[in-house]
Formats: structure tokens, C-alpha cells, sequence
């Protein structure tokens, strides 16, 4: 009997879930704005960002300032001519010239070559070469920099070995010879950076974004005291809310890593299986999320622009995803172990490009459970309290 009675109970708790979840599928597919926008916007966004955003500095405007006019000059120049990251728009007479470049944009460095350069380098003396840069984007200049350096050492090494060959020093070697060894991107293509971190922060504001609006909907719409009056559970009727929204998101996973793959080469060398299981237990959190934020304010727009905030700021800016969380002040460091999305960037990056498996994973996958379960119990209080059981 009591068996029977617990059976009934299950089957009935599962028709309760399924006509939460199917109502609000009806809801959704009336919204076709809305659904549309779910499942079409992640590969607008992923396309878009992931053609616009990069971290390689290249074509820097360079520009010449030649007081010596030597042979000597002229070939000092031509061995940065010859490079995809420098580009010598033009040369200029005078450091007036120098300030109007750099002011408006024309140039981001300048190259100043003294008098008497051609002499000096002769008599075997050291030259001073000065490098302006334009500071107002520090990475950048700090880069272009960098690349000037090494096209000069390069140029230094050159002048010395042709010095030991006229001093009858044919060969030696050098005490130190770095053998570098790049693993996982060995091309440093800054795409396979970015379009995994793409990834997670499209996810994480569309399936927060899309859940905002599930409770605050029902009470603009006077339904909500309709469901107060039916037996439904709180947890059931979360679950049920859920649902509809875990397939969309799932369906988004699929795609942005798809145009990631094919469009942008990004390789997947680990499971994607694992990856999509992952990825699912980080949707449970932010839509769980999404449904918490729409039953504390019970407005659409309101959930609207605190799904924005809550979602996209932490994940772009404490992720990881653009700024090195070990670079942060410890504080901030603390607070980053809260955002989902610093985990999934990890596990993401770690199964494409890196190829490990669940078990390298673990702390990443413990913090996001621990996260769904935590989100998921709040957000059943809160509903338990609007419906009043």
C-alpha cells in the first residue's frame, strides 16, 4: 500500500514538472522574438567578437626619424621593413612632426636615428637609438616595444659576428642556446584564447538573461496566483521553469562551439561529451540563477538589467577571460571564486586545447556543483515564500 501510495506520488510530481515545463515552452514559442533571439544571438555574438576581438598586435604605425640620411641608416631601417608587425607609414623631419603623428593617431612609435650614426657605428662606438611611444595603450606599446628590441638585437648580433669575421673569427658559440618548446598553441594564435572564453561569457549572460524574466512574468501577467492556488512544490515548479531553458542552452552550447570549430579552428582535442556535460551543470547554476533574480523582483525589466549586471561585468572582467585573476589584488582574487564562469573558462580551454579529461578537473567541477546546489536552494526558498508553502 504504501509503496503504491509513493509511486502515485512520483508519478504525479513528474505531471506536475511536465506541465510546468510545457507551459512554459507555450510561453516561449509565443515569444518568437525572444526564442529567436536565444538560440540565433550566441552565433551573432560568437561571429562578431570573435572577428573583432584579439590580443596580437600587429601593423603597428611606425614612423622614421632619420637625422643621419646614410647608408648606414637606410639599411638600419630596412630591417624593420621587413616584419607583419611594424608598418613604416612615413618619415618625419623634425620632432614637431613626431608630436602631430603621435597626436593624431598617424604613428604609435617613432624611430629617431642621431647624427653621425653611420661614423659611430665605424669607429666600433655605441649609439644611442631613441624609441617613441605612444602610452595611451600601454599593452600595445609595451608589445611594439618588445618588437623593436628584438629587431635591434637581432641587428646588434649581426654587426658583431661580421666584427669577429674581419678579427679572423669564423664561428663560435654562444654560452646560452634557448630551445623553446610551445605546448597546446604552439602557433600563439590568440583566437584559441579568445573564442573559449567567448564561449563562456555567451553563455553565461544568454542563460541568465533568458530565466530573468520566468517568475517576474507570471506575476505581470496576474498567473502567478494561479499557481499559488494549485499543490505544486517549489523545487518542482524551479524544475519545471528549468527545463525548457537547460535544451536552449544546451542547443547554444552545440552551436558556439561548432562556429568555434569550423569557422575560427579552434581545435577540441579532449571529450566533448565530458565538455557538454560540464556545460550543462554550469547552466543549471546561471539559468537557476536567472530564476532567482526573476522571483526577487518580480518586474521583467528589473530582472532584466540585474541579469546584465550580475552576469556579464563578473564574468568578463573577474573570469579570467581578459585580465589574470593572479594579477588582481587578493581581495578581488577571493571574490573571483564565486563567478561559475572562472571555472568553466578552465574547463573549456583545458578539454579543447589541453585534451584532459574529468579527472584534471575536479576542483573546477566540485566549485560549479557546489554553486548549482547553492543557487538552486536559495532560489527554493524564495519560491516557497511567493507561493506560500
Amino acid at each position: 500500500m504504501g509503496n503504491s501510495r509513493g509511486s502515485k506520488e512520483k508519478l504525479f510530481m513528474i505531471i506536475r514538472i511536465a506541465a510546468i515545463a510545457d507551459k512554459e515552452w507555450l510561453q516561449i514559442r509565443r515569444d518568437a522574438r525572444s526564442l529567436i533571439l536565444s538560440l540565433m544571438l550566441p552565433v551573432f555574438l560568437i561571429l562578431l567578437f570573435g572577428f573583432a576581438l584579439t590580443v596580437d598586435v600587429k601593423n603597428v604605425k611606425f614612423a622614421v626619424f632619420d637625422q643621419d640620411k646614410s647608408t648606414t641608416s637606410r639599411r638600419f631601417i630596412e630591417e624593420f621593413a621587413h616584419t607583419e608587425y611594424l608598418n613604416i607609414l612615413h618619415y618625419v623631419k623634425n620632432y614637431r612632426e613626431i608630436d602631430r603623428a603621435l597626436d593624431a593617431g598617424k604613428a604609435s612609435l617613432v624611430l629617431v636615428i642621431p647624427r653621425n650614426f653611420e661614423n659611430l657605428i665605424k669607429n666600433g662606438k655605441e649609439v644611442d637609438v631613441q624609441l617613441i611611444a605612444d602610452g595611451s595603450d600601454s599593452t600595445s606599446a609595451v608589445v611594439a616595444i618588445g618588437y623593436v628590441k628584438a629587431i635591434i638585437a637581432n641587428y646588434n648580433m649581426n654587426m658583431k659576428i661580421k666584427e669577429l669575421k674581419r678579427a679572423g673569427i669564423s664561428s663560435f658559440d654562444p654560452p646560452f642556446d634557448i630551445r623553446s618548446r610551445i605546448l597546446y598553441n604552439p602557433e600563439l594564435r590568440s583566437k584559441n584564447f579568445i573564442i573559449p572564453g567567448l564561449i563562456v561569457l555567451i553563455l553565461s549572460i544568454i542563460s541568465a538573461l533568458i530565466t530573468s524574466l520566468t517568475i517576474s512574468r507570471e506575476w505581470e501577467r496576474g498567473t502567478m496566483e494561479t499557481l499559488m492556488t494549485t499543490p505544486i512544490r517549489s523545487w518542482e515548479l524551479l524544475a519545471g521553469k528549468l527545463i525548457p531553458y537547460l535544451f536552449i542552452g544546451l542547443f547554444d552550447v552545440v552551436v558556439t562551439a561548432a562556429v568555434g570549430h569550423f569557422v575560427f579552428d579552434v581545435p577540441i582535442k579532449g571529450n566533448f561529451i565530458e565538455f557538454y556535460l560540464l556545460a550543462l551543470l554550469f547552466l543549471i547554476g546561471t539559468t537557476s540563477l536567472g530564476v532567482l533574480i526573476s522571483a526577487a523582483t518580480k518586474v521583467q525589466v528589473l530582472s532584466v538589467q540585474f541579469a546584465m549586471v550580475l552576469t556579464f561585468l563578473p564574468s568578463f572582467i573577474l573570469s579570467g577571460f581578459i585580465f589574470p585573476i593572479q594579477n588582481m589584488p587578493v581581495v578581488i582574487q577571493g571574490f573571483t571564486h564565486i563567478i561559475p564562469a572562472r571555472y568553466l573558462i578552465v574547463i573549456v580551454k583545458g578539454i579543447a586545447l589541453k585534451g584532459i579529461g574529468l579527472a584534471m578537473l575536479r576542483t573546477q567541477i566540485i566549485f560549479l556543483f557546489v554553486f548549482a546546489v547553492i543557487v538552486m536552494f536559495i532560489c527554493t526558498k524564495k519560491l516557497r515564500m511567493r507561493l506560500g508553502n
